[in-house]
């Protein structure tokens, strides 16, 4: 059986710097979105040629800090085929104005983005009363939170699937699990108690594949765990495009590997249909 494949998390960059303004959170420009980006319509064709239906487009925030235009005209170009995952200064006095403005402008979900590659804070913010009226609006409307952590923010996690049961959270990279020791992955704690919660999910990318097929024991028994422990309907994938080198794919390919001992229904999950549960106007 071959799966629809559903991306939430491929990225795009304009070449038109005018309109779209080179503004990175912090200051600090990611160095994939200077020497490999990829445009909407470089992303259409990729997808078309490595089998990807839909996409939720996640905003660049280390090329455009919190300017979430080019992904918002991108997606108005063809919204029955893609939304935009967007970010924001939730702690500002206007977020929620703000709020109001992008989902006006195609926003399917909100992105935290607590740092990466170029900055890395805290988070601290993340469990901030102040951003709790956004998580609120969430809650009513059905719209995902996805949060770009480390492990040590998995408490903070914890913190808001509980205070928001009825936010869905999905975790990009899988939190970055260290996955050194191998099965059963005794370093993983933190991440897989968050599996109480059914609010929270994972985004599985290539940043994962590579932990996974790095660690003792390879990516199957990794990849089965999650399975074991979240269930393939809180698994979705995401390509990371092109801030994970492509042809995208290329990333394709390598998760197919990766998933290759997993039952067909758990594919089916993983590929797209927890996608959808995340983001259903992908699902029409």
């Amino acid at each position: 059986m071959t799966p629809e494949i559903l991306d939430i998390h491929p990225h795009i960059i304009s070449t038109d710097t005018v309109r779209y303004p080179i503004a990175p959170q912090h200051g600090h420009r990611s160095k994939w979105s200077a020497t490999r980006p990829v445009t909407f319509e470089q992303l259409i064709a990729e997808m078309d040629e490595a089998g990807v239906s839909k996409a939720a487009i996640v905003h660049s925030s280390t090329t455009y800090g919190t300017n979430n235009g080019y992904v918002a005209d991108s997606v108005a170009k063809q919204p029955d085929r893609f939304t935009g995952v967007y970010s924001f200064d939730l702690l500002a006095s206007d977020a929620l104005t703000t709020f109001d403005h992008w989902l006006g402008r195609g926003m399917g979900g909100i992105r935290l983005f607590t740092g990466g590659a170029t900055h890395q804070s805290d988070g601290s913010w993340l469990v901030n009363p102040a951003t709790f009226p956004i998580w609120q609006r969430c809650a009513e409307i059905g719209m995902t939170m996805a949060v770009q952590t480390t492990p040590d923010g998995l408490l903070m996690v914890a913190e808001l699937a509980e205070r928001f049961p009825m936010v869905k959270i999905v975790l990009d990279h899988c939190g970055r699990p260290n996955l050194e020791d191998g099965p059963p992955y005794a370093q993983c704690g933190g991440l897989f108690a968050l599996a109480k919660y059914d609010n929270v999910y994972m985004k599985i990318t290539p940043r994962t594949f590579d932990l996974a097929q790095a660690a003792p024991g390879g990516a199957a028994p990794f990849f089965a765990k999650l399975v074991e422990i979240f269930g393939a309907d809180h698994l979705a994938f995401g390509s990371n495009y092109p801030a994970s080198a492509g042809p995208l794919k290329t990333l394709i390919k390598q998760g197919k590997a990766c998933f290759a001992n997993l039952d067909d229904e758990a594919r089916a999950w993983i590929w797209g249909r927890t996608a959808k549960a995340l983001y259903p106007m992908l699902a029409g």
